[in-house]
């Protein structure tokens, strides 16, 4: 018999994750509770949790401190940010870090069980070795996957077997949504996408979608993998419009 999937809930407002657990649980989940950065960290090692739940603003470790920390020890956990204010800093900083989603309080327990359902569903296609997301309204169908590793210039290939990225043969560590992206416009070389787009195809969650989620992810990726961040080459922008990668016999020091 499969054992239900295992959520760690981290928060330490006691009502709070009393209503969370309990819709969990309802949803069919298995969960685990931490009330602080430092116990959660504890609690991701002893348990093993298939998706973590994690608030910005924790006693001994904050949210960021502990997204990263379970970054560097399994850069595929998923993790589902929660921010008690509407600010886009908090969503920001939140998905630079490496969350997958974000939350923000107050929220609907429903909408939070969707939440996790669909973050679940990305990370079990990903392990299965599926490529970008299923095709949204508007979003170009994808081109046919490339089983060998596809040279992206600068030392960079894309390893779609082994779902990594290496430059000059070393590791880049992406987190999975970042893979997914630029998958995504791997497999349309010089082609602009729009925001929207790139959010259905990757995410494949329209209902929630907030593009602006696709703005930080660029971000990361280029931190990772341009020369110069501020003027890429590889990842550029269509202005007003989205992005689109730039194959590298196109390349020759154009700005963004």
């Amino acid at each position: 018999m499969t054992r239900s999937q295992l959520i760690l809930v981290v928060d330490d407002e006691p009502a709070l994750v009393d209503v969370v657990t309990y819709n969990l649980r309802q949803a069919g989940f298995e969960t685990v509770v931490a009330g602080d950065g430092r116990e959660a960290l504890r609690a991701a090692e002893n348990h093993r949790p298939d998706l973590v739940i994690l608030d910005l603003m924790l006693p001994e470790l904050d949210g960021l401190t502990v997204c990263r920390a379970l970054r560097e020890r399994d850069p595929v956990l998923p993790v589902i940010m929660l921010t008690a204010r509407d600010g886009e800093l908090d969503r920001v900083l939140g998905l630079e870090t490496g969350a997958d989603d974000y939350l923000t309080k107050p929220f609907s327990p429903r909408e939070l069980v969707a939440r996790v359902r669909a973050v679940l569903r990305r990370a079990a296609r990903e392990g299965a070795g599926a490529g970008a997301g299923d095709c949204g309204a508007g979003a170009p169908a994808p081109r046919p996957a490339q089983a060998d590793p596809i040279d992206l210039g600068r030392g960079l290939v894309l390893d779609r077997r082994g779902r990594e990225v290496r430059r000059d043969g070393r590791p880049v560590l992406l987190t999975p949504t970042e893979f997914r992206l630029l998958e995504t416009l791997v497999d349309h070389p010089g082609q602009a996408l729009s925001r929207r787009q790139l959010f259905d195809l990757v995410w494949g969650e329209p209902v929630f979608g907030d593009e602006r989620t696709v703005d930080v992810h660029i971000r990361n990726l280029r931190a990772k993998l341009e020369a110069t961040p501020s003027d890429p080459e590889i990842i550029v922008t269509v202005r007003g419009y989205g992005y689109k990668l730039r194959p590298p016999a196109e390349r020759g020091g154009g700005r963004s």
